[in-house]
Protein backbone atom coordinates (compact mmCIF):
# COMPACT_ATOMS: atom_id res chain seq x y z
CA UNK A 1 0.00 0.00 0.00
CA UNK A 2 0.89 3.41 -1.10
CA UNK A 3 -0.49 6.84 0.32
CA UNK A 4 -0.25 10.28 1.17
CA UNK A 5 -0.56 12.46 4.13
CA UNK A 6 -2.34 15.64 4.82
CA UNK A 7 -0.47 19.04 4.79
CA UNK A 8 0.76 20.07 8.54
CA UNK A 9 0.64 15.51 9.15
CA UNK A 10 2.92 16.18 12.28
CA UNK A 11 0.04 18.33 14.20
CA UNK A 12 -2.92 17.09 12.72
CA UNK A 13 -2.57 13.17 13.21
CA UNK A 14 -1.87 14.28 17.24
CA UNK A 15 -5.65 12.83 18.12
CA UNK A 16 -5.65 10.05 16.47
CA UNK A 17 -2.21 8.52 16.56
CA UNK A 18 -2.94 6.49 19.66
CA UNK A 19 -6.25 4.71 18.10
CA UNK A 20 -4.13 4.94 14.89
CA UNK A 21 -0.63 3.22 16.58
CA UNK A 22 -2.86 0.37 18.74
CA UNK A 23 -4.96 -0.56 15.68
CA UNK A 24 -1.46 -1.34 13.96
CA UNK A 25 -0.10 -3.16 16.73
CA UNK A 26 -3.32 -5.69 16.73
CA UNK A 27 -2.93 -6.13 12.68
CA UNK A 28 0.98 -6.96 13.34
CA UNK A 29 0.10 -9.65 16.06
CA UNK A 30 -2.57 -11.12 13.95
CA UNK A 31 -0.07 -11.67 11.00
CA UNK A 32 -1.99 -9.76 8.60
CA UNK A 33 0.59 -6.56 8.57
CA UNK A 34 3.58 -7.11 7.97
CA UNK A 35 5.20 -3.30 8.17
CA UNK A 36 4.46 0.08 7.66
CA UNK A 37 5.67 3.37 8.23
CA UNK A 38 6.03 7.07 6.57
CA UNK A 39 8.70 8.42 4.30
CA UNK A 40 11.51 10.45 5.90
CA UNK A 41 9.81 13.62 4.47
CA UNK A 42 6.58 12.39 6.07
CA UNK A 43 4.45 12.99 2.67
CA UNK A 44 4.06 9.54 1.81
CA UNK A 45 2.92 5.96 3.81
CA UNK A 46 4.35 2.50 2.33
CA UNK A 47 2.81 -0.87 4.29
CA UNK A 48 3.23 -4.48 3.30
CA UNK A 49 0.15 -6.19 4.56
CA UNK A 50 -0.02 -10.02 3.93
CA UNK A 51 -4.10 -10.79 3.13
CA UNK A 52 -6.31 -12.81 1.25
CA UNK A 53 -7.51 -10.45 -1.65
CA UNK A 54 -7.47 -6.42 -2.18
CA UNK A 55 -10.47 -5.98 -0.83
CA UNK A 56 -9.19 -7.16 2.56
CA UNK A 57 -6.28 -4.46 2.64
CA UNK A 58 -8.80 -2.03 1.61
CA UNK A 59 -11.25 -2.43 4.50
CA UNK A 60 -8.31 -2.20 6.61
CA UNK A 61 -6.73 0.80 5.65
CA UNK A 62 -10.58 2.52 5.61
CA UNK A 63 -10.69 1.24 9.24
CA UNK A 64 -8.18 3.24 10.04
CA UNK A 65 -8.00 6.41 12.04
CA UNK A 66 -5.77 8.21 9.82
CA UNK A 67 -7.31 7.12 6.51
CA UNK A 68 -11.45 8.33 8.60
CA UNK A 69 -9.72 11.58 9.61
CA UNK A 70 -7.97 12.79 6.48
CA UNK A 71 -4.41 11.95 7.85
CA UNK A 72 -3.87 9.33 4.90
CA UNK A 73 -5.35 11.45 2.09
CA UNK A 74 -5.17 9.19 -0.86
CA UNK A 75 -4.08 5.33 -0.95
CA UNK A 76 -3.44 2.42 -3.64
CA UNK A 77 -3.04 -0.99 -3.18
CA UNK A 78 -0.73 -3.12 -5.73
CA UNK A 79 -0.56 -6.91 -5.50
CA UNK A 80 3.34 -7.87 -4.65
CA UNK A 81 4.72 -11.29 -5.80
CA UNK A 82 7.83 -11.97 -3.69
CA UNK A 83 10.44 -13.63 -5.66
CA UNK A 84 12.93 -13.66 -2.90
Amino acid sequence: MWGSYCEDVLEKRTPYRQAHLDGLAKQKESGVLITIGPTADVTKVFGIYEAEDEATVRQIVESDPYWQNGIWTEYEIKEWIQVF
